[in-house]
């Protein structure tokens, strides 16, 4: 089991109840699962591009990605309905719980300048989401073998009620929010 999933079970459960008061334990919000999207709008003229981004994104991940399709045709994007555009990946259970520590405490503090992630981007119903601007501040990304920096979306799906308790979880998680 993974040490964030063990802290979770220990001290976070304790210290949301604490802050919130819950009086049965299916209250208490946990993360359900966290969805990493790599864009890749240059994938319509080089295909090779979309395989080299998927490739980065299971090293990452550890998981197999899956290809993203557009849903609607753009004239000023040249883009065609059908056409591949990038690449996402679900992670529940272990290696969602192995992911969030990875990017909490090995790739976000690698990010140069870096002082803290907003805190105030959640949707309102209790989810993060999280933009990174470049693959390679992950250890598994090597920097020689990368042909492009890409940037990629992560979000954090919780079943918090509202973004305070989300924002709660979060930060037991160890989620270094920014200074305001």
């Amino acid at each position: 089991m993974s040490r964030l999933r063990e802290q979770y079970d220990s001290e976070i459960k304790a210290g949301m109840v604490k802050k919130f008061g819950y009086k049965n334990d299916l209250e208490i919000p946990k993360l359900v699962k966290i969805v990493v999207n790599m864009g890749c709008g240059d994938a319509k003229e080089n295909h090779k591009l979309l395989e080299a981004a998927v490739g980065d994104m299971e090293k990452i991940t550890g998981q197999k990605a899956v290809i993203t399709k557009a849903k609607k045709s753009v004239a000023n994007f040249k883009l065609r309905e059908g056409m591949s555009i990038g690449c996402k990946v679900t992670l529940r259970g272990e290696k969602m719980y192995e992911f969030a520590d990875r990017l909490i405490n090995l790739a976000l503090p690698r990010v140069r300048d870096f002082r803290g992630v907003n805190p105030n981007a959640f949707d309102g119903r209790g989810n993060y989401a999280l933009g990174i601007k470049e693959q390679l501040i992950f250890p598994e990304i090597e920097y020689d073998k990368v042909e492009k920096v890409r940037g990629m979306d992560v979000i954090f799906v919780t079943t918090a009620k509202t973004d305070e308790e989300a924002r709660e979880l979060l930060t037991l998680f160890g989620m270094p929010y920014a200074k305001n």
